[in-house]
């Protein structure tokens, strides 16, 4: 048998040992100094043991980990992917989203808000009356579905014709008849003044006073646990740009009560803007675009201006607020009669924000990639000459050809279906914005089976490994429709985890 030394200990008598020689007490110790030694290297072991128990949760943690599916939400801004996760969540977390439920009042307050500044901004910039007949200048580019090509302005639409409030030129109008429109149109914006004063403050509350460059038409960011800083306000005398006016007082939001005064107030104002001649017709000449949400609470505003306004779980769908970063969302998911912990990542796609994506591709078991489809006649609000269908396009490129994501389970929503559909019966022309979809019919399917075609063909390009894409026609914002489209993706999700597993 060989044997061999033990090492020496702190205690050890070896004369010849250094480390004893300096951790040995000294001869003279007193027993004060002696008890004040013992209790230090209590305290020593003690943060010792402590850091032990941490590291081996850690590492049962990470073994855990592991095991988890991770999902990432993937698309450009815009594309629903926070509706996405709110339905996620309100299939298998429920009780926290109805926890959530107040704190949406500042997000829907600020939807409210913006959109009516953005309003009279364009009455502002096109006038009240004068109308030369044409367009908006937005740019037309040939995306990648044909032959790049120099960008053009669209071409001039025919005048409206009917109420003379509506004709091209404010020439035809009688002079009394100008000044009492332009009087309604100010009145409105002095009425307006308060809400309109009120935006910095919801702005400021929510993104937590963070300002991101390049946000563009003045979006707010948020960060993950926005909610909680919403509900929970830490201080109670705080002060900011309004001198403290807007604070928490005893677990009563100022801010969020007196703009809900505010919007109850001047409701029927923000109607009679929302409705106005004038804004029907910036509306229809396509110099005012709000996007689906904005005109989903202007159309509500008599129900959620009420006194004693509480979110509907259709408002919070609604509701807008972007992104910043990524946020973890993580829910514990049976199926096929196994629990598994699920990681939800909803990112920020804005361009700026995509690097941010990168650290989470490595360990990712499936991606769901939404494209909006109804964005074709929209252009990115950081490069407006470029068109939104074209960079979603090329983002999906992005995605299917990384070699992080080759084995990743992929699914495809070819998202907003309903607001396409809205878009092509108020005649919106496809080949007016991709003018590769040429003399195509102006028709749902048609349209439809033109983007999935295009995003199919991408897939395929990029596809060594076989990898089956899963495509599905979405509206996020209906919960009925997308329970049962989350169900079926959630069913594959979890079959392709196993079977990388080698459980099945």
């Amino acid at each position: 048998m060989i044997r061999t030394p033990k090492p020496p200990s702190v205690h050890s008598l070896d004369v010849n040992d250094p480390l004893s020689a300096i951790l040995r007490p000294s001869p003279t110790e007193s027993e004060q100094d002696r008890q004040t030694r013992l209790r230090l290297e209590a305290e020593a072991k003690r943060v010792s043991d402590r850091i032990d128990e941490q590291l081996n949760q850690d590492r049962e943690r990470f073994k855990k980990s592991k095991q988890d599916v991770k999902l990432l939400l993937l698309g450009q801004a815009e594309s629903g992917k926070s509706t996405l996760q709110k339905q996620f969540q309100l299939l298998y977390n429920p009780t926290s989203l109805d926890e959530e439920r107040l704190s949406w009042r500042a997000v829907i307050y600020y939807n409210i808000a913006r959109p009516v500044r953005r309003i009279l901004d364009a009455l502002d910039a096109y006038g009240d009356l004068d109308d030369d007949g044409g367009d908006d200048f937005s740019l037309e580019i040939d995306s990648k579905f044909g032959t790049p090509s120099t960008a053009r302005l669209s071409s001039p639409s025919p005048g409206f014709n009917g109420n003379p409030l509506e004709q091209t030129s404010s020439s035809i109008l009688a002079p009394s008849i100008k000044s009492d429109y332009e009087a309604q149109l100010t009145h409105l914006r002095d009425r307006l003044s308060p809400l309109l004063n009120a935006e910095a403050s919801l702005a400021e509350r929510l993104s937590g006073g963070v300002d991101v460059s390049g946000s563009g038409k003045g979006n707010v960011f948020v960060r993950s646990g926005w909610q909680a800083r919403s509900l929970l306000g830490k201080s109670t005398k705080g002060h900011n740009d309004t001198g403290g006016r807007f604070s928490f007082t005893e677990g009563h939001d100022v801010l969020i009560e007196e703009i809900a005064s505010i919007l109850l107030s001047c409701k029927d104002d923000i109607r009679e803007l929302w409705e106005h001649a004038a804004v029907r017709r910036l509306r229809d000449r396509r110099k005012l675009r709000l996007e689906e949400w904005a005109e989903f609470f202007l159309d509500n505003i008599d129900r959620v201006a009420s006194s004693g306004y509480i979110p509907t779980m259709d408002d919070i769908l609604h509701a807008r607020i972007q992104t910043m970063g990524v946020a973890e969302h993580i829910f514990d998911m049976s199926v096929h009669g196994r629990t598994v912990t699920w990681h939800l990542y909803d990112v920020g796609g804005a361009r700026g924000q995509r690097h941010t994506w990168i650290p989470y591709f490595d360990d990712a078991n499936a991606i769901i990639f939404l494209a909006p489809v109804s964005a074709y006649d929209q252009y990115l609000d950081e490069d407006p000459r470029t068109n939104r269908i074209d960079d979603s396009l090329q983002l999906f490129t992005d995605i299917c050809s990384n070699q992080l994501l080759k084995k990743v389970h992929l699914v495809l929503f070819l998202n907003k279906t309903d607001v396409l559909q809205n878009k092509l019966e108020r005649g919106i022309k496809v080949k007016k914005y991709i003018t590769s979809y040429g003399d195509r019919p102006m028709e749902f399917e048609a349209v439809v089976n033109y983007f999935k075609a295009h995003f199919t063909q991408v897939h395929k390009r990029n596809n060594e490994n076989k990898r089956v894409l899963y495509t599905h026609l979405t509206s996020v914002v209906d919960t009925k429709a997308t329970k049962s489209i989350i169900t079926n993706v959630s069913d594959s999700i979890f079959r392709k985890y196993l079977a990388d597993a080698a459980l099945v």
